[in-house]
């Protein structure tokens, strides 16, 4: 249970940290402008699609927090038989990290309307997020290469089954990613292109932060964090 509350409250902090990049304590009767900005601002500062997609990720986020719950409750059993972390995991992180920074790129292009840097930062993050993709196929060809199958410890199972679902939503996400693309190489107009990108940004970073905590917790670093955070509640 502690662990779900500690990754629900770093869960929270993310949403807090959106919400507070959507200027929704704004005052726009003490901003200076012309009024016709005021209504357009009040119609778009929060579009549909976001509030959705937080949501949606708040969702994704409880279903990893009860992934983790249950790796910690397993890995107590005596029959736990922790494997390897293939090396390759790090370049595969390094690869998601450049993924999130250039869809960051993207996004802030998109607000300055530059379709070229958008279109390069859109085609850079599609690219390291299959690079990405690859390597955790080649990290699961080199584990069960070693012997260490599916089937054959617990561990085993929730390091597939976790990083698996992990990259089902990167494959998802390519989907989203794709479209939008499209839309940059096609002509779309600049207002749906930037809030694609931006839906695209938010959900990359979601992504990113979820595979860190979950690199974490393969490589045994979140259990010593939890311990920690035991010692200091007890």
């Amino acid at each position: 249970m502690s662990v779900i509350l500690v990754f629900l409250l770093v869960i929270a902090g993310f949403a807090g940290w959106w919400l507070s990049h959507q200027r929704l304590m704004a005052k726009p009767w003490l901003e200076q402008g012309v009024a016709g900005d005021f209504v357009a601002f009040d119609r778009s500062s929060l579009p549909t699609a976001k509030i959705g997609l937080g949501v949606f990720l708040a969702v994704v986020g409880c279903l990893f927090a009860l992934f983790t719950s249950a790796y910690f409750m397993r890995m107590a059993l005596s029959d736990w038989q922790p494997l390897p972390i293939p090396r390759l995991l790090w370049l595969n992180t390094g690869m998601l990290v450049l993924s999130s920074i250039a869809l960051q790129c993207a996004s802030i292009a998109a607000r300055k309307r530059q379709m070229d840097t958008v279109r390069l930062g859109l085609a850079a993050a599609g690219l390291t997020a299959i690079a990405f993709l690859i390597g955790q196929l080649m990290a699961w060809r080199d584990l069960t290469a070693d012997g260490y199958f599916l089937a054959s410890n617990p561990a085993n199972s929730f390091f597939y089954l976790i990083t698996g679902m992990h990259g089902l939503h990167i494959v998802g996400g390519l989907v989203g990613l794709g479209r939008t693309t499209a839309g940059a190489l096609n002509g779309a107009r600049p207002e749906r292109l930037r809030l694609s990108v931006e839906l695209c940004a938010m959900y990359w970073h979601f992504l990113l932060f979820v595979w860190l905590a979950i690199f974490a917790l393969l490589a045994g670093w979140a259990a010593t964090f939890i311990d920690i955070c035991r010692q200091l509640l007890t």
